[in-house]
């Protein structure tokens, strides 16, 4: 696959994910997504892990993480967060924020 038809697909999924509300983070499941300061007080209270430490468990996969957002859940933390594979296809990922397991892709 050619780097052209990957950075054109790259461009694709970040015009459809910032260019739409319908396909934004919290239109999936349903989730209420915090603001920046508002999820830098939850990594400071220790209510969740860090991105950079979602982005190195992701970043095994062979992925390479696009956008995340740290959002509620019903009585829990979650990030979710679109991962560019190796292929050119963008994955989204559900990510337990205290823990740092996945949930679901």
């Amino acid at each position: 696959m050619s780097k052209n038809f990957i950075a054109i697909l790259f461009l694709a999924a970040i015009f459809v994910w910032f260019g739409s509300p319908d396909y934004g983070p919290t239109a999936a499941y349903g989730d209420t997504c915090l603001s920046q300061g508002e999820a830098r007080q939850a990594v400071q209270k220790g209510d969740a892990i860090s991105l950079s430490e979602i982005r190195g468990s992701l970043a095994g996969d062979g992925g390479e993480v696009v956008s995340a957002q740290l959002c509620r859940a019903g009585n829990r933390l979650v990030y979710i967060v679109n991962v560019l594979g190796n292929g050119g296809e963008v994955k989204r990922v559900r990510v337990d924020a205290r823990s740092g397991s996945i949930m679901g892709r």
